[in-house]
């Protein structure tokens, strides 16, 4: 582990440091995000089936912030964990899709 940190003669690799604005500004996003989910909830003003429509577009912002920031999948590396993902919500949509058409038929 140790020789993955040493330099060799005539290689000087650097690795790039993000800083912690990046973490910051999506850390208030998420905030933000979760701020606007409140008062749609709060309000009572909107229709009850856009409030949905509106909640859900607000969650999957959310998933793909907090994926890209703080699980750093925009990263090389993590195919696999993105296949895993997409399989997943795959896996999920044709539940639903399967237990609706059970319910409805």
């Amino acid at each position: 582990m140790a020789s993955n940190h040493t330099a060799t003669e005539g290689s000087t690799k650097r690795y790039k440091v993000e800083g912690p604005k990046k973490a910051i500004i999506s850390f208030i996003f998420s905030v933000l995000l979760t701020f606007l989910a409140f008062a749609t909830v709060i309000s009572g003003e909107i229709n009850k089936d856009f409030t949905y429509i509106i909640l859900i577009g607000l969650a999957i912002l959310q998933v793909f912030i907090q994926m890209a920031v703080w699980m750093h999948m925009k990263d090389r590396g993590h195919t696999f964990a993105i296949i895993g993902i997409l399989m997943g919500v795959f896996i999920v949509f044709t539940c639903v899709i399967m237990a609706e058409y059970w319910a409805w038929w």
